[in-house]
């Protein structure tokens, strides 16, 4: 009886040293090899709970990528689509008709869809409530505006219109340039409501002259609607205009006599500050994107 238990438990440690030997456990002929040890803490890495909570963000394409891809990427349509424009022969890339599916675009290559050149970055859309003290200036580097979004997108944002230090408030950046060219255009329609702080109260009729439109460099500047703000001194006017420059709006009181001491942009084509502090950003909704498009 003794022996057939010897020889029982002779087996089942010959058996525990060839899984130890096996799985690379510090017993037995497996002592020498590496282990590899996972943490889990319900189910989970538990190191996860030290990962950074940063929302992950895509970076530019740096690689061949499949046109289709590269279209889809531009925001023109989806890839399926992208497909059906190709075998169309609707793309160029470098001048050439491209109906290749699966073909692969180079970061160097120029693709034009319809006749228009491509541009492979997702399009971006920041809203900053800029602070006094920067500006949208590239030559001052040390205070630019830009700093502020940097952080937003791995693309280059760039600023629709200009401001300069001493003008505060929205201030929209995107990589997209056919807006940007849109809301710089002078023929753009779209409202932009400033509050304007002056260095003396605006008189009734100084009011009335802003209404029927002002010469400024030999253009009439018309305001869409001009008002004192309410429960302010009447030094605290609010003016809605057309135009995207901010030289414009401040040469409107000057031309009247007044020094403006702040101006505040607090409605950018129906876009307002609404929860977003001064020095704060925000990215826009796919709505506000449409609609701007639409304005």
């Amino acid at each position: 009886m003794s022996s057939g238990r010897g020889a029982n438990n002779k087996g089942k440690r010959d058996a525990r040293k060839a899984y130890s030997s096996s799985t690379g456990s510090k017993t037995g002929a497996g002592k020498n090899k590496p282990v590899e040890e996972k943490k889990y803490f319900k189910g989970k890495p538990f190191d996860n709970k030290f990962k950074s909570t940063k929302p992950k963000t895509s970076k530019p394409e740096s690689e061949d990528v499949r046109l289709n891809k590269y279209i889809a990427n531009s925001g023109i349509c989806s890839r399926r689509d992208a497909d059906l424009y190709i075998q169309s022969g609707n793309v160029k890339v470098n001048g050439v008709v491209v109906t290749e599916m699966g073909y692969k675009v180079k970061p160097t290559d120029v693709v034009n869809f319809d006749g228009s050149v491509v541009n492979p970055e997702k399009k971006v859309y920041v809203l900053l409530n800029k602070p006094k003290g920067f500006s949208t200036s590239e030559e001052d580097s040390a205070t630019n505006s830009y700093d502020l979004v940097r952080n937003a997108s791995p693309y280059v944002l760039k600023p629709i219109g200009r401001m300069d230090k001493t003008t505060v408030g929205l201030l929209l950046y995107t990589n997209d340039n056919e807006m940007i060219q849109k809301f710089t255009n002078a023929a753009q329609r779209s409202s932009k409501l400033y509050q304007v702080s002056l260095d003396k109260n605006l008189k009734y009729e100084d009011l009335e002259k802003i209404q029927n439109g002002v010469y400024v460099k030999d253009h009439k500047v018309y305001a869409e609607e001009v008002s004192y703000v309410e429960n302010q001194p009447k030094s605290e006017v609010g003016i809605k205009v057309k135009t995207s420059n901010v030289k414009v709006v401040r040469a409107v009181f000057e031309t009247l006599g007044y020094d403006v001491i702040k101006l505040d942009r607090v409605m950018f084509a129906g876009l307002t500050k609404w929860g977003v502090t001064r020095g704060q950003w925000r990215f826009l909704t796919e709505q506000e994107v449409i609609n701007l498009k639409n304005s």
